[in-house]
């Protein structure tokens, strides 16, 4: 177990789970951020170009991000939410996806930091949009999030390779050099 996880779990008598799953999340926090700057700094009409990707352009791809985590936080809230499909028909803004994405990775933090090791196994039933019935654990659900967020932000970097911008590297490795 690393030092970080120890001083989190004994600083706030978190499980080394939970002190695991914050980890992560600070990561996703971190890499998230690093991605809007990086898009903050290519041209707009490069962030709205449409591309050969499964969401059409660099803002689609990360609302996706946004909407299956929104989805995933009324599973866990036991809440109806309003998704037809894994995406908006319509792009917002790009200032309105990075805050919904910041918000929702401290509501993210905020959430798990409260939780124990029962909470972690606490099985969520839900409906998948696509159909179906889904069954996870609420840590099953965080390491979800994160692993997806960072699938799409592989794509999302290789949009920005495109432009050319070479966005800083956003790896795990990275951040727990400079951060844990």
């Amino acid at each position: 177990m690393d030092d970080f996880v120890k001083e989190t779990a004994a600083a706030s008598h978190t499980s080394a789970r939970v002190a695991n799953l914050i980890k992560l999340l600070r990561y996703k926090q971190w890499a998230d951020r690093l991605s809007f700057d990086s898009l903050a700094e290519v041209p707009e009409e490069e962030a709205w170009k449409q591309r050969r990707t499964v969401f059409g352009n660099m803002v689609h791809t990360l609302n996706h991000i946004v909407v299956i985590d929104d989805i995933f936080r009324h599973h866990m809230n036991g809440t109806a939410h309003p998704y037809t499909k894994r995406n908006t028909d319509d792009t917002p803004p790009i200032a309105k996806v990075r805050q919904a994405s910041e918000e929702m990775d401290q509501w993210l933090l905020d959430e798990v930091q409260n939780w124990s090791d029962d909470d972690l196994d606490t099985v969520i039933k839900f409906k998948y949009v696509g159909g179906g019935e889904g069954a996870m654990t609420r840590e099953e659900i965080i390491i979800h999030l994160v692993n997806h967020t960072t699938y799409h932000r592989g794509i999302f970097s290789d949009m920005l390779l495109q432009v050319p911008y070479k966005m800083a590297s956003n790896d795990l490795t990275v951040y727990l050099r400079d951060h844990a």
